[in-house]
């Protein structure tokens, strides 16, 4: 009975992170569009750039997530509210300004790669997009601790997924099917550029669960 107990947390811990990660992530596309024709910008990303964000990040590390470990004190938590919903509004939260982040520093790449050109800097948009949400996928491990309190390589299928996505994305960037999706090659310090800016959001999450989320 207490292996069973505990197996139907992790599940339903794994359910919550499987949400929050979706959610949040198609909240920072979202945005990122909403934003750019609220403001009269071109669109920083066209929609076979979504299609292949969806298809590249809400596939395996969406899944990994699902065969996430339980954390090993989870039979030490108290049970949860029956009536509790999946998501609360500290959940809500955190999507938010997950969401708003990824906007922001989406938005950001464009406006600042815009003066290479439209594909240049909508590569750049797309990239980062990109990024983000396999930081993110780090942040969704957990809802209340840190990622690097519950062990960023416990889960080697979601470090595999995000390895095999971002090469996914690179072998994108420098094919014939770059010009598909309207993007283009770029050079080895605008991928730094990308992977900085698109860590911010693990610094967001950290800040979120440090200050709202635990307390």
């Amino acid at each position: 009975i207490v292996k069973a107990v505990e197996e139907g947390r992790i599940i339903y811990g794994n359910i919550r992170k499987f949400v929050m990660y979706l959610l949040s992530s198609n909240l920072g596309e979202i945005f990122t569009l909403f934003f750019a024709l609220l403001l009269g910008m071109p669109l920083p990303v066209v929609a076979l750039q979504i299609l292949w964000i969806n298809l590249v990040t809400d596939g395996l590390p969406a899944l990994a997530l699902s065969v996430d470990p339980g954390d090993p004190n989870i039979m030490k938590k108290p049970p949860r509210d029956p009536k509790e919903n999946i998501i609360t509004g500290k959940h809500i939260v955190f999507m938010l300004l997950v969401g708003l982040t990824m906007m922001a520093g989406t938005l950001f790449s464009f406006k600042m790669y815009f003066g290479k050109g439209i594909d240049y800097a909508r590569t750049m948009a797309f990239n980062v997009l990109v990024v983000f949400q396999m930081f993110n996928v780090l942040n969704c491990r957990s809802g209340k601790e840190s990622v690097f309190k519950t062990g960023i390589f416990r889960n080697r299928y979601l470090i595999g997924a995000i390895i095999f996505s971002v090469a996914m994305q690179f072998v994108l960037v420098y094919s014939p099917l770059a010009r598909l999706l309207h993007a283009t090659a770029i050079n080895l310090k605008d991928w730094v550029f990308v992977f900085l800016i698109s860590a911010s959001v693990l610094v967001v999450g950290e800040l979120v669960k440090g200050f709202i989320i635990r307390k």
